[in-house]
């Protein structure tokens, strides 16, 4: 890879960094709008959750634009306008005024992110395409980290709406870098396919038939249980940890350490898939979430003992984003990778949908923070169960690249 391959690489990571940020903003100012703004933290469920529609109609009525029109196009569209809404969501008012600005901003970046991360695999060599997806999107769980980090720090200067500021001059600036270095043009491969082959027109359509749906059943499923639990912890989690007794500043700090250490769970997790065995890398990984979030529930609040647990809880909900695109390169053939990858998120945005309500019912209700937290051993555990199926589901690939070959044997015999 040349220089300027790797600042491009470099830059869109920063989208990543920039979508952590952006997600950790909202749950960091919410408990902060009660007392500026007299808005009740338990009102905001819907306005986490607009984030993800807008994500998922972004993803699957724009993002596909690239395709025709350039990555470039999208990706520097897409980045400039998260900005110009992110900053929009600093002006808001009422809870009506978040859900429109952040429903907005998710379809902006939703808009943006498949092509980012068609773009890296694109610009990485092929025998580190895998991994260069993975330390790409390894940007959310730094975005969510210095968010976390700085936060008092930001709403100490600038209020709550800083929050806001950050993320979107961040995402403008980005959008100017983009602007510079990537090269215009369609998408490598991209040529105009016959009338009638609705197959090449939606090759995903492939993942819905044999031998392909069991694997795709197997990685999307996974991708929506993390989901739902990435979503609810980060929606909640800096409103949660206060009834246990942190100020809004340490249970900021915690959310932003706890992000931190999924970095490095989903690198060592990623070196364990690429190295060993896929299904009990998976099972322990999420094991372990799985273990952790029950300690919490058993135990009375520690700060501590809850950061560390919190470290491999909410950290491991962070690395499986990292990790489990990486699965996808071992489940399908590089021709299906794409759509595999592409169709698997749009699955787990369904699962991402559950956790913000699902916290907001639990709030209303008032679940103490112990069981609230405890809650999130569910989807763990479900994702433990499902890795079950990993070593079955990597055989599929196994025969029927063995039936190809047979059938190519015939036909040059």
């Amino acid at each position: 890879m040349n220089g300027r391959t790797i600042a491009s690489l470099a830059l869109l990571a920063g989208i990543f960094v920039m979508e952590g940020f952006d997600i950790a903003a909202m749950s960091l100012a919410v408990p902060r709008l009660e007392g500026a703004m007299g808005l009740d933290p338990a009102s905001f469920g819907w306005v986490f959750t607009a984030l993800l529609i807008g994500l998922g109609a972004g993803g699957a009525l724009i993002a596909p634009l690239g395709d025709r029109f350039g990555r470039r196009t999208l990706i520097v569209t897409g980045a400039l306008a998260t900005g110009l809404c992110t900053l929009g969501t600093s002006t808001a008012a009422s809870v009506t005024e978040f859900l429109v600005w952040r429903l907005l901003t998710g379809a902006a970046l939703g808009a943006c992110l498949p092509n980012v991360s068609a773009l890296s695999a694109e610009l990485a060599p092929p025998r580190l395409r895998a991994t260069i997806m993975a330390v790409v999107s390894a940007g959310i769980p730094v975005g969510l980290a210095i968010a976390g980090i700085l936060a008092p720090e930001i709403v100490g200067l600038l209020t709550w709406k800083g929050l806001f500021y950050v993320p979107g001059i961040f995402a403008v600036v980005l959008a100017a870098g983009l602007l510079v270095m990537l090269e215009g043009g369609l998408p490598r491969g991209a040529e105009p396919k016959a009338a009638g082959e609705l197959a090449a027109k939606l090759p995903q359509l492939a993942l819905l038939k044999s031998p392909w749906l069991f694997p795709f059943a197997v990685f999307a499923a996974m991708l929506a249980f993390n989901a739902c639990n990435l979503y609810l912890l980060n929606s909640w989690l800096p409103t949660v940890l206060p009834q246990a007794g942190l100020t809004l500043d340490d249970a900021a700090r915690v959310s932003g350490v706890a992000n931190l250490a999924g970095l490095g769970i989903g690198i060592a997790a990623s070196l364990l898939i690429d190295n060993w065995r896929k299904g009990p890398t998976l099972m322990l990984m999420f094991g372990a979430m799985a273990a952790s979030f029950i300690a919490i529930w058993v135990t009375a609040p520690d700060p501590g003992f809850w950061t560390l647990m919190l470290m491999v809880g909410v950290g491991g909900a962070n690395a499986g984003g990292m990790v489990l695109p990486g699965l996808a390169a071992y489940l399908f053939p590089a021709r299906m990778l794409s759509s595999a990858v592409g169709v698997g998120v749009l699955v787990a945005r369904l699962g991402a949908f559950a956790g913000p309500p699902l916290g907001q019912f639990m709030l209303q209700n008032q679940v103490p923070a112990q069981s609230f937290l405890g809650v999130a051993a569910i989807p763990a555990l479900a994702c433990v169960v499902i890795a079950l199926m990993v070593p079955a589901a990597l055989k599929r690939r196994v025969i029927e690249e063995d039936k190809e070959k047979e059938k190519a044997d015939t036909v040059f015999a």
